[in-house]
């Protein structure tokens, strides 16, 4: 007997399963292989790394879809709420051998698969086409992405509550700064104060970059110490009930200079200003433009060299991608970052990233450590 939880989950599921059914029926497709985990875990709940181990779900048409994984990992991913037949298998056995009875029992002639194809390996590409007597594969990226990119209540409401923490990140690593302290033993400072929160692991590695190291936008964290006059870059994220936060602030120790200022300023307004344009119906590209060009006519263009952001659910970088040359139009439902940053290498660098939801006349910050310049003493 289900819980009431375990339930809602499996009504969830059937109803993504039945997105996807009416996308096979349309696009006149046999059915669909799905085996990253991400996605994995949007249509059936349950959420588990199988490392080098096949894992996955079938979709039909019409028929009964079937999840395929590691045995030891059965009972979990019953109780996560897939009501549908499991297919589990010990590391002795050959799971496309399985498969292809399961395939097989459902009467179906598969002509066409929908995988993932930009992350599925060659070797299972080629095993599911000798289980499907060479069927030919076709992408279903384009299809998942259009259904997880608008965000339904219950995943909004998670995000809240991963942006909350991600604030709060922030909050435990500014309040352990002093100097000579050293960026590594910051990110140990973080990360223990929100494992003590509960949460269920960090989006990616802890950023914790003092002075000039800010000014790589993706630096790893050492030794370096903290001195008067640096800049203090944290990025981190954290995951809940599978769906990841990001934020970065950029702080100044002790002492901050003119120039220090006028960089921070320019990305603080750069950030405000597309979170201000941000509504349904604005070319995304548009986004970036606007940020880009505000740093730009502030002579700081060859120091921002990425783009404004990404979306954001259950991997901390998912479609879509907040890049000047995107012509796709925001929707409400939509998460995404707004990110934009200037990195001088002499100097440092600062980068102001929020957690973007859209809503239905506008756009609401998830994230809300506060953004203007803030000097620690």
């Amino acid at each position: 007997m289900y819980g009431t939880e375990t339930v809602s989950r499996s009504e969830q599921s059937m109803e993504r399963i039945e997105q996807i059914s009416s996308w096979l029926k349309e696009k006149n497709i046999s059915s669909a292989f799905i085996h990253s985990k991400e996605n994995v875990f949007y249509l059936t709940g349950f959420y588990t790394e199988p490392h080098e181990r096949l894992m996955g779900v079938f979709i039909f048409q019409d028929e009964e879809p079937f999840f395929v994984c590691p045995q030891m990992e059965v009972g979990q991913a019953r109780a996560a709420g897939w009501a549908y037949e499991i297919i589990g298998y010990g590391d002795h056995q050959n799971p496309w051998e399985l498969i292809s009875s399961a395939l097989q029992k459902r009467n179906g002639q598969c002509l066409k698969v929908a995988v993932e194809k930009e992350t599925l390996a060659l070797s299972r590409a080629e095993m599911l086409q000798a289980v499907t007597n060479g069927a030919e594969l076709v992408s279903a990226e384009e299809r998942l992405n259009q259904i997880r990119v608008i965000k339904d209540e219950k995943e909004i409401s998670i995000r809240r509550e991963a942006a909350k923490l991600a604030d709060y990140g922030v909050e435990a690593g500014a309040a352990a700064l002093k100097e000579g302290i050293a960026e590594i033993d910051v990110v140990a400072k973080i990360e223990y104060e929100l494992k003590k929160k509960g949460v269920q692991g960090m989006s990616f590695s802890t950023m914790v970059l003092f002075g000039e190291k800010s000014g790589q936008p993706h630096g790893n964290p050492g030794s370096r110490t903290l001195k008067p006059g640096d800049f203090v870059l944290f990025d981190l994220g954290v995951i809940i009930d599978g769906y990841c936060s990001d934020i970065t602030r950029t702080l100044v120790y002790q002492n901050v200079s003119e120039k220090q200022k006028e960089i921070y300023n320019t990305v603080l307004q750069a950030e405000t200003e597309a979170l201000k344009m941000s509504k349904p119906g604005v070319r995304i590209g548009d986004l970036d433009l606007k940020a880009r060009g505000i740093i730009e006519k502030a002579g700081y263009g060859d120091y921002f060299p990425h783009r404004l952001g990404h979306g954001l659910g259950i991997s901390p970088h998912e479609y879509p991608s907040m890049s000047h040359n995107n012509d796709e139009l925001l929707k409400q439902g939509m998460v995404y970052t707004i990110e934009p940053g200037i990195y001088v290498p002499e100097i440092g660098g600062v980068r102001i990233e929020d957690d973007v939801l859209v809503t239905a006349d506008g756009a609401e910050a998830l994230t809300k450590y506060p953004k203007e310049l803030t000097v620690i003493s």
